[in-house]
């Protein structure tokens, strides 16, 4: 941070801290503040440009908040992972944090033969009461958690582990087992993260999810899986390519 130059226009309507914030925020942005970098702390920051421990405080929250930086104990204030920026395509979160070099890991918090509800029956065109299998796993991207993964799945020749899951994606194991995935129903949102969604994630309470449903298919048209997943909207994206017809 000692070498960042930070010039502030104190004749400006443009608050202090706002515009701290908008000079730490374009460093990142160029590269100047990469992944991982630490910042001086609040008072040696608020010294050096001459601003209150207020000012710098709020203009540092501002960029957590944003999620561009984190605070963490003992360690001090971080530029965060980059933000994972995933195509809307038929592929695994997995598979796309492998290929764009996030070093992806998974922890398998369940798995488990349940007896299917009605909404998950409906979705997977099975009779209310079926046998499912339930998954929920945390994954993570270069060490920090991303998303909370829910799926379900009809009875199916995949034999699915808590060691396969942790080693592969879904749908790779899938297609191992001569699963063909064929096509998807995606449905997108956003909601606020609950007491435990926040604490899977690192995050704090009502910090905002971007949600994703999605219920997979075969070529032959069977339902093959349904997710229900929620991702840290400071940490990732969904980028889609329109075209005009």
């Amino acid at each position: 941070m000692s070498e960042l130059q930070i010039d502030l226009d104190r004749s400006s309507p443009v608050p202090l801290y706002f515009q701290v914030a908008e000079q730490i925020s374009e460093a990142i942005r160029r590269g100047d503040l990469p992944p991982g970098s630490r910042l001086d702390n609040e008072i040696l920051l608020a010294d050096r440009l001459g601003l209150s421990r207020p000012t710098v405080r709020q203009a540092i929250q501002y960029l957590v908040d944003k999620g561009l930086l984190v605070r963490k104990r003992g360690v001090g204030t971080q530029v965060v992972h980059g933000q994972v920026k995933r195509s809307v395509e038929l592929t695994s979160l997995y598979d796309d944090l492998r290929r764009a070099g996030q070093e992806p890991a998974t922890t398998v918090l369940a798995i488990e033969t349940v007896a299917s509800d009605e909404e998950i029956a409906e979705v997977l065109g099975l009779p209310t009461g079926t046998q499912v299998l339930r998954i929920e796993r945390v994954r993570y991207a270069s060490g920090e958690p991303l998303a909370l993964l829910h799926n379900w799945l009809p009875p199916g020749p995949a034999s699915l582990t808590a060691e396969a899951l942790e080693e592969r994606g879904l749908y790779e194991v899938l297609r191992a087992a001569g699963v063909r995935l064929r096509v998807a129903n995606q449905r997108i949102g956003a909601k606020s993260a609950s007491p435990a969604e926040a604490r899977l994630l690192g995050e704090r309470r009502g910090a905002p999810l971007i949600t994703m449903a999605r219920t997979t298919y075969d070529d032959q048209g069977r339902a093959v899986e349904h997710g229900s997943h929620v991702y840290r909207a400071s940490h990732y994206s969904l980028e889609v390519t329109l075209i005009e017809r």
